[in-house]
């Protein structure tokens, strides 16, 4: 019994930084860089999940942290930033229109 909730420790730290990845990189680019232009690039996505992915990386050395862990974590930082590129698109065309 112990067993089982010891190795279920670092699947919640897993998708709780994932989680935590996707929801802090999507809110950031709505609200922190929506008026930089090298966000709306293709390239963006990767580049965040690249650099999430390298600064979680030595926390692998912890006990409770992998590096599937970090993977995670850079997945869910280029979803998060791609999400957020494609709202504020959204944001502005509805804006943008005249009601009448």
């Amino acid at each position: 019994m112990l067993h089982t909730l010891l190795s279920l420790i670092p699947i919640a730290i897993t998708v709780s930084a994932g989680l935590g990845a996707y929801l802090f990189t999507r809110t950031f680019v709505r609200q922190r860089l929506r008026f930089v232009d090298a966000v709306r690039s293709p390239f963006a996505p990767m580049v965040a999940g690249a650099v999430a992915f390298v600064v979680m990386l030595p926390l692998a050395a912890l006990p409770l942290v992998s590096t599937m862990t970090a993977a995670v974590v850079g997945f869910a930082a280029g979803f998060g930033t791609s999400h957020g590129v494609r709202s504020i698109g959204r944001w502005e065309t509805s804006r943008g229109r005249l009601m009448p």
